[in-house]
């Protein structure tokens, strides 16, 4: 029952911003132009709102007034005469989708995300940059899907609007106006720049056809750890010389896990994105909005602001090398890309291969020797309890990120328990699942509605 209830679109309309402030066209920074055309879902779950016809024209309406600090939301993405990707901001809209599921959230199996999320209660987007989907269950509980295109935003972005279009709903001032001031990102004139990106980045024109992905297609998991395991994952990476935090020794041990799956003489790969908006220090500027001046940093801005560094090694050294060691090489590789230069050099190394494009190398495997090979992103900071829309705090939230290829996804994010638990999303193949739920069977736990309290 879990996964086989059927969603019925009972109407879908399309929303504008409430006011149309703004109508211009915004380039995409250089970090923007490093994210290929990739959508992006993420769904909030809450269980007792008040009667849903009431619940669907409250988050509509507020959605028109949220939408006018977020006006890129309801624009489009084009393409200019060079070749390169621009946010046209014409208050285009947003598709609107209002469904019904023939089920009880109680039944709801998000341990298995492709049958039960995806299609369902993410929607798919067809147009805009934006899409949002409200699903009423039979049980009087109601989930909120979202799809945005990554090129546009990234997760710290799509959780600034979800914050900020709650705020919005109960008559509360949005705590954090976001800033689409490109000019934070330009490049320096001259460019300054080193060979390491080379590295971890490629030129799409370099790359080989792409791979089918449908012998081997990747599936969606979602699991929660409990706290101690966290803790106890940790403890086993560090010593008092050389503490590791919690997120490197979750990475560590995954990273040993995958390459578990491979030959002993495969490489396998591992990318971590880093959010730079904490590493450019000198990102403060002013903007005016409703005649007040007010102080912006980083945390305000709206886009990309990410990088993916990445390590290496032969998978049989990784099996036999104990978690602390391994948890020193991701703490290395990861460390190099936490500085403000490597963020400034990587604008000035896109700036360079302008009007070429690049994409993450990690994500091509390009080797031919090429073993397991993963990209985590970290959701620690998300705060879902705060998308309050006037009837409680989700009782679930998670990213969906399907984006294909043979290079896995994993996010691990704050159980709402907080308890210190973690929610973790799982993109891999089948086999690496396996060895996941195998080896790991003592960590990775498959998401269940007794855990989540429906």
């Amino acid at each position: 029952m879990g996964s086989m209830f059927k969603v019925a679109v009972k109407e879908t309309v399309v929303i504008t911003a409430a006011s149309r402030g703004h109508n211009l066209c915004l380039p995409m920074s250089n970090l923007d132009l490093l994210i290929p055309p990739l959508d992006v879902g993420v769904f909030l779950c809450y269980k007792n709102p008040i009667p849903q016809k009431n619940c669907i024209n409250i988050i509509r309406k507020s959605l028109a007034l949220a939408l006018v600090p977020f006006y890129p939301l309801a624009g489009e993405v084009i393409q200019t005469s060079q070749g390169d990707s621009e946010l046209l901001c014409n208050n285009h809209g947003v598709e609107f989708v209002h469904a019904c599921a023939d089920a009880e959230l109680k039944d709801l199996d998000l341990y298995h995300p492709d049958d039960s999320v995806e299609g369902k209660l993410v929607p798919i987007k067809t147009k805009g940059v934006l899409s949002v989907q409200a699903t009423e269950f039979n049980c009087g509980g109601l989930v909120i899907g979202c799809t945005f295109d990554h090129r546009v935003a990234d997760a710290h972005s799509m959780h600034m609007f979800l914050v900020s279009w709650a705020e919005t709903t109960k008559s509360k001032p949005v705590s954090c106006i976001p800033s689409f001031t490109r000019s934070i990102l330009h490049p320096r004139r001259p460019p300054i720049i080193n060979d390491s990106y080379n590295s971890l980045y490629v030129p799409f024109s370099s790359l080989p056809p792409p791979r089918s992905t449908a012998i081997n297609p990747l599936v969606s998991r979602i699991y929660y750890i409990k706290a101690d395991d966290i803790k106890n994952l940790q403890k086993v990476s560090s010593s008092n010389e050389d503490p590791k935090s919690k997120l490197t020794s979750f990475i560590s041990f995954l990273w040993k896990i995958i390459a578990t799956g491979d030959n002993d003489s495969q490489i396998c790969r591992m990318g971590v994105v880093v959010d730079g908006r904490q590493r450019i220090n000198d990102a403060k500027f002013e903007n005016l909005d409703l005649s007040n001046i007010q102080l912006f940093t980083m945390e305000n801005y709206f886009g990309n602001v990410l990088s993916v560094p990445s390590g290496e090694a032969n998978s049989g050294y990784l099996k036999e090398m104990p978690l602390n060691k391994v948890a020193k090489m991701v703490q290395t590789f990861v460390g190099n890309a936490t500085t403000e230069e490597h963020f400034r050099g990587l604008i000035d190394w896109v700036e360079v291969l302008r009007p070429e494009t690049a994409v993450i190398k990690i994500y091509t495997q390009m080797g031919n020797n090429d073993g397991g090979a993963l990209v985590v992103s970290s959701g620690m900071r998300f705060q879902f309890e705060k998308v309050d829309f006037g009837w409680g705090k989700p009782q679930f939230g998670s990213f969906h990120f399907p984006w294909g290829g043979q290079t896995g996804f994993v996010m691990p994010m704050p159980s709402m328990t907080k308890n210190g638990d973690w929610v973790v999303y799982a993109h891999l193949l089948q086999k690496h699942l396996d060895l996941v739920e195998s080896m790991g069977s003592e960590v990775f736990r498959p998401l269940t509605p007794a855990y989540v309290d429906f």
